[in-house]
């Protein structure tokens, strides 16, 4: 019975490494071919290669990278973290410190993804558009990466909370690159 919550874990861990190292990467590998073909043309060529270029970096390509980067930069514990005062705190009260503010977190960000999810569907409803060059290019594709994000990580503080009500630790069961190379 202890294996399926593992492995949803384990799945949900492919989904993260798939969306930050593969999404993210050919995102940040895209923003490097179009700046480098747009400063070509702007500087050498005299001239607009790829009109649109900086909409299509600020409004497509970085957020992509961001929201699909953050979640499993939230599951491998890269966050800053202020934890030295509760890790001087005896075991009992260091867990119960955890669940709370598990708690805390999982509330506010429930309060974001509320809002996310207005937002996006609010997008999706109005058929919000994002000029790129001369055409209008729909934003749903990156509006729903934003909800998407948060319920990842939402994901993962139940589970931490979870384990800290059990009295587990809730580190990940392994790196990152692991799951990433498990899932392709």
């Amino acid at each position: 019975m202890n294996e399926h919550p593992m492995n949803f874990y384990k799945t949900l861990g492919r989904i993260e490494g798939g969306m930050a190292s593969v999404g993210a990467g050919v995102c940040l590998l895209a923003m490097i071919v179009i700046t480098v073909i747009s400063v070509v043309g702007r500087y050498v060529l005299q001239q607009d290669i790829l009109p649109g270029a900086y909409n299509l970096i600020e409004r497509v390509a970085f957020p992509l990278i961001v929201f699909w980067a953050v979640p499993m930069a939230h599951r491998e514990a890269t966050f800053p973290r202020f934890d030295t005062v509760v890790l001087a705190l005896p075991p009992r009260l260091r867990r119960a410190v955890q669940v709370f503010v598990g708690l805390v977190e999982l509330a506010v960000y429930a309060v974001v993804m509320w809002y996310v999810l207005r937002f996006t569907w609010k997008g999706i409803l109005d058929d919000r558009t994002m000029q790129i060059g001369a055409d209008f290019w729909p934003i749903w594709p990156v509006l729903v990466m934003m909800p998407l994000a948060f319920l990842l990580m939402m994901l993962e503080m139940l589970r931490l909370v979870w384990c800290g009500l059990r009295g587990e630790r809730g580190d990940p069961p392994s790196s990152g690159s692991d799951n990433v190379s498990a899932a392709f």
